[in-house]
């Protein structure tokens, strides 16, 4: 193609290694990968005044829009560029980046004319909300490229996204990054294209996309096991009541953040627990990654720094502590990034865009429970440096966390309208549920500490639960330090995709094989396989109830008994507590009793 010639000396990549996989001018690069080569061919083809590229994390996403913005510049589409980063931390990563194929970015770049050694500006969205006005002066009066990384970040706020646009619109070329191009919310995307489906709903249409699926399947990302940790909290409510409940149980949703928070508390048992396990897991790993590093995503601060603590205690070793409100805090990113050290703990500071690509075990600690922040959080360990390299994250069982872990290879587009369910009107429940959902709802910056009720963590403990791969789940119910946790803890750092599942199934059959020959009396866990053990939401258990009260109301038209009656008689027939306080298995149980029961009057 004639339009990507070698670069002339002049060009900003002529200091360019042609070992960089991200030489530009495009044409010049043998080492692109081949989603980076196909997304530059559809561009350069088209010629697109906007383009957004959705890919995920870990993919190259910096190399491929810093090739792209040499190629413009080379070929004199554009003078200048302007890249918006979501952190002080990424722009001057992205600044970093571009020197290095000879693109000089100013990142403290904050008012009147830019120095003539630089090709264009690093800045954050917060510093385009400031100032838009600015920033459009700049793109009017040189053609400009506006690199946006992870745009959902313009969707933010109202103010972000108009200041965006206000500062934006005028730009030459627009390049729109994403690695997560889907929000818990309907704020529109600036300069992002809607397409409305079949079903009436407009849904964010990407120019070029390049999953994780696909990303897994090249080599370009790691595999990512999940291991996940039940265990008993307790804790004392406002009004001095003291509740107790399993993690991973159906509980409402107070009870998931009150359950979840206490097994977050440093001062119970379940966070030394399985932090112990993950450094185990890391030191498994380390024996094929010698300098792989785990990382903690903390809640707040003053956990942030309980954790460090814990890690030094459980490890001997100190752990990297990175506070976002800290002036040091990219430095000691960059210096644990380059040296060998085994644990950093973080405050939401590392959950997007930050490359330390020797990270490969995560602990998810915070209590933030969105798609895109937990996506954001994992693409933090799956970047891969050679193939076969495995990523471990540990997590509380809680419902919504299990359900983006087994999720983890579906693509999804950011949806600008809610589809109405049908019949909404009709169903008695129908005001209850709009209720739940409603306080279900989190906006992405939320810290999850919003609208938290006051409460006293008491105790906690740890229970291995399970392992989740490739939309999987494999294991039985484990104490902590027994064989058949370390069993899973010490699968190897290295192995292909298909070796992980292979093995994790081998790990499954011995664990079903070993729970047979013991006596019952010995199983104080419940010892079903994993898949045989769904984690319940509440939604699902509000519909089992309303199951189990449409059966009883059906056999109390057959039976002529009273509704008190049926159910008094199901409790001591099934044993367990009022239905009210059921568990999904003994409903169940009970809504298969009134089936055999109405059968037998047939």
């Amino acid at each position: 193609m004639s339009t990507t010639a070698a670069s002339s000396s002049s060009s900003p990549s002529h200091h360019l290694s042609p070992a960089f996989p991200g030489r530009a001018p495009w044409g010049t690069a043998s080492k692109l990968r081949a989603w980076q080569h196909g997304a530059m061919e559809k561009y350069v083809q088209e010629q697109p005044r906007d383009f957004l590229a959705v890919a995920t994390p870990g993919a190259g996403k910096t190399t491929f829009a810093l090739t792209l913005a040499s190629w413009l510049l080379h070929h004199h589409v554009v003078q200048q560029v302007t890249v918006v980063a979501p952190t002080e931390h990424l722009k001057k990563q992205w600044a970093e980046a571009a020197a290095r194929i000879g693109i000089r970015l100013d990142p403290e770049y904050s008012a009147g004319p830019l120095g003539r050694e630089y090709h264009g500006v690093a800045v954050t969205y917060a510093g385009v909300g400031v100032r838009p006005m600015l920033h459009r002066n700049r793109v009017e009066q040189r053609k400009t490229l506006v690199i946006l990384d992870e745009i959902h970040h313009a969707g933010d706020s109202k103010s972000w996204g108009e200041a965006c646009l206000e500062a934006f619109e005028p730009a030459t070329r627009r390049l729109a990054l994403t690695g997560t191009p889907f929000r818990s919310d309907t704020n529109p995307i600036p300069f992002v294209t809607y397409e409305e489906g079949a079903d009436g709903i407009r849904r964010s249409a990407a120019d070029y996309t390049y999953g994780y699926g696909s990303a897994l399947a090249d080599g370009v990302v790691r595999p990512v096991i999940f291991l996940s940790y039940s265990g008993n909290m307790r804790w004392r409510t406002k009004a001095g009541d003291e509740i107790a409940a399993r993690l991973g149980e159906p509980m409402t949703k107070d009870a998931v953040s009150q359950a979840w928070r206490t097994a977050l508390d440093p001062r119970g048992e379940w966070m030394p627990s399985v932090l112990r396990a993950a450094d185990q897991r890391l030191t498994e790993v380390r024996k094929s990654i010698p300098d792989a590093g785990a990382l903690v995503i903390a809640s707040d601060q003053d956990s942030a720094r309980a954790y460090a603590k814990l890690i030094r205690e459980i490890t001997g070793h100190k752990a990297t502590l990175v506070l976002s409100d800290d002036a040091g805090a990219s430095d000691r990113i960059d210096e644990f990034s380059n040296n060998d050290d085994r644990w950093m703990v973080a405050v939401r500071m590392v959950s997007e865009g930050v490359d330390v690509p020797r990270l490969a075990v995560g602990v998810y600690a915070t209590t933030i429970s969105t798609p895109l922040f937990f996506a954001q959080a994992v693409g933090r360990f799956v970047r891969s440096r050679r193939r076969g390299e495995t990523a471990s994250v540990f997590l509380p069982t809680v419902p919504d966390l299990l359900s983006f872990a087994n999720e983890m290879e579906r693509e999804r587009d950011h949806v600008l309208d809610k589809p109405k369910k049908d019949g909404e009107a009709e169903d008695p429940y129908a005001e209850s549920e709009k209720e739940m959902e409603e306080a279900n709802r989190e906006q992405d910056e939320d810290t999850g500490e919003q609208d938290m009720l006051p409460f006293e963590a008491l105790e906690s403990d740890a229970v291995f639960d399970r392992v989740m791969y490739n939309g999987a789940e494999f294991g039985m119910q484990a104490h902590p330090g027994s064989e058949e946790e370390q069993d899973y803890l010490g699968i190897p750092g290295l192995l292909e995709p298909e070796q992980v599942q292979l093995l994790l199934q081998k790990r499954q059959a011995r664990q079903i094989a070993h729970s047979r020959k013991k006596p019952d009396t010995e199983a104080d866990l419940l010892e079903l396989p994993a898949e045989r053990r769904p984690v319940v939401t509440h939604k699902e258990l509000m519909e089992l109830r309303r199951q189990l009260n449409t059966m009883v109301g059906a056999y109390v038209h057959q039976s002529g008994k009273p509704h008190g009656v049926i159910h008094n008689e199901l409790r001591r027939v099934c044993g367990g507590p009022p239905s009210a306080e059921c568990t999904a298995g003994q409903l169940r149980q009970r809504i298969a009793k009134v089936q055999e029961w109405a059968t037998r009057m047939k």
